[in-house]
């Protein structure tokens, strides 16, 4: 998780910062609004309040990005690329176009677009991946109404139930509505806009995190904890998205054949 501060104050709180949170498996985003001069307490309220309540406890929290264009700071670049392109200085909220000054009337909208949109490196939606499912929008609406509004929508037959084992009846227009089952056919539609999933079996979702992908290849640097009683080094992982992080020596599996690489390559030549 991290912060993006130096926004102009809006809503009725007069928000001047947004906490931003994503998830490393799914891509899950979460914007909160909040204020640059928040305490550790209050921000520790707003995630009990606003994503423990929805998500569950975390299993852990990275708030320390060593390297620059992580997953947190490419999350940042995103909302602060939407924000410039939907928020402008001076100009009032107007739902002609859409613009206004005060960015936190649309931080919601940002989070909905980003989550239903699919993500680069997994091919696949955030909530796709959570739940196997995509979240319902007011775009999916009207998507079922241009069935009526098409002129060929009338040629489809709806389904409305079965008569006996050898008949079905449907709804038709100026047609008689029952038929023969040898006279209908699984409709296979080519409309992918209309239809996404179509008649593809269901999406297999990735597999967790396995003891290879957690597995520790290199020690970058060393530091002393705040107590200077113990060191700490961090470690890269094999798996390629997961972040940098610091771990105590005893944390560290095969530490001393690591260590020792480590401590080779820092050595000064003589």
């Amino acid at each position: 998780m991290d912060w993006v501060t130096a926004l102009p104050p809006g809503g009725d709180r007069s928000y001047n910062a947004c906490l931003v949170l994503v998830d490393r498996y799914s891509k899950t985003p979460m914007f909160l609004p909040c204020h640059k001069e928040d305490t550790a307490m209050d921000t520790a309220i707003m995630i009990w309040n606003k994503v423990i309540s929805h998500t569950g406890l975390f299993q852990n929290i990275i708030t320390y990005h060593p390297q620059t264009d992580g997953l947190e700071e490419r999350m940042i670049q995103t909302l602060e690329d939407m924000i410039r392109r939907f928020c402008a200085y001076g100009l009032e909220f107007t739902y002609s176009d859409g613009f206004t000054h005060y960015c936190y009337t649309l931080i919601s909208a940002f989070e909905v677009e980003y989550k239903t949109s699919i993500h680069s490196s997994t091919g696949k939606t955030p909530p796709m991946l959570e739940r196997g499912w995509n979240p319902r929008l007011p775009n999916d609406t009207l998507k079922e109404d241009l069935l009526d509004i098409h002129p060929t929508a009338s040629s489809f037959q709806i389904m409305l139930d079965k008569e006996r084992h050898h008949a079905n009846r449907c709804e038709l227009r100026n047609k008689h509505p029952t038929f023969h089952v040898s006279l209908i056919k699984p409709y296979r539609s080519s409309y992918k806009e209309l239809f996404p999933l179509g008649n593809k079996p269901p999406l297999e979702i990735p597999p967790l995190e396995d003891e290879e992908e957690k597995k520790i290849v290199k020690v970058l640097k060393e530091r002393r904890t705040r107590s200077k009683m113990e060191r700490e080094f961090l470690v890269r992982y094999r798996n390629p998205t997961q972040e940098d992080e610091w771990l105590l020596e005893k944390d560290i599996k095969n530490s001393e054949k690591l260590l020792r690489s480590f401590r080779h390559e820092i050595k000064p030549k003589e």
